[in-house]
């Protein structure tokens, strides 16, 4: 009998010996809202594609991670995360100091700012130059929030809209003389009219998207900033920033 208990321990220590070995090479789950174009949305094949998809594909890539892509709504992606359902978030998520009391983030991967829109004629170089002008923005974001403070939230010149692709389609259609939003989805959006232009303030602040994972999941987060440092190292982040953008990828900060 004692023999039994003997090799059921030796057994059971070997076991736990292996797990870790094991845990490494499963596959991780990312969860990413595909409902945000360019970062990320379905293809017509229903194949979940773009910028942030690009981006942590390389790094897995680099960091010897198995991921699956796993369309995770918006609103329920944290608790999915927090649930264990996914191991990884990349959904075009701001770094800020509230977020990083519950998670952890890894170094930035993209710069996130406020962008304007204008017909390619437009003389404007800054928010001040849209003084007296018609002004597209998105109900309750960041572009409605930039536009309210210059001139006034209940100014009739601020026409707000539903979603990204609407303001500026309103605006190829002149119906609004600029457009303010996310750089990323209206760079994006610009580049399907040949009449449209964008218009960097310098004024805007600078935010930055990060890929997150629980809190105190040091090991999985140390991997997935080597791979993040080695896709900026070889030329792919600049890459996957030029065939998203069609402009030159910013220098980022290290953490």
């Amino acid at each position: 009998m004692n023999f039994v208990r003997h090799l059921l321990a030796a057994a059971t220590l070997a076991l736990v010996a292996l797990a870790p070995a094991h845990a490494q090479d499963r596959e991780l789950v990312v969860g990413s809202s595909a409902t945000y174009r360019p970062f990320a949305f379905e293809n017509p094949n229903k194949e979940i594609v773009g910028y942030d998809i690009d981006i942590i594909k390389a790094i897995a890539q680099k960091a010897g991670l198995k991921v699956k892509i796993v369309n995770t709504p918006w609103t329920g992606i944290f608790a999915a995360l927090n649930n264990g359902d996914v191991d990884i978030v990349i959904s075009g998520v701001t770094i800020n100091d509230k977020r990083k009391q519950s998670y952890d983030f890894s170094a930035p991967y993209f710069e996130a700012r406020q962008l304007i829109a204008v017909p390619v004629g437009s003389t404007a170089k800054g928010l001040k130059d849209l003084a007296g002008k018609k002004i597209a923005v998105v109900n309750a974001s960041t572009g409605d929030d930039t536009a309210s403070r210059e001139f006034g939230k209940t100014n009739p010149d601020i026409r707000r809209f539903e979603n990204t692709p609407t303001i500026i389609s309103e605006l190829a259609n002149g119906g609004v003389d600029a457009a303010i939003g996310d750089n990323g989805v209206i760079a994006f959006r610009v580049q399907e009219h040949k009449n449209l232009k964008t218009v960097d303030d310098p004024s805007f602040p600078k935010e930055y998207f990060g890929i997150v994972v629980k809190q105190g999941n040091k090991a999985l987060l140390d991997k997935i900033n080597a791979g993040l440092a080695a896709v900026k190292a070889d030329g792919s982040y600049a890459q996957i920033h030029k065939k998203w953008f069609q402009a030159d990828a910013p220098a980022l900060p290290a953490n």
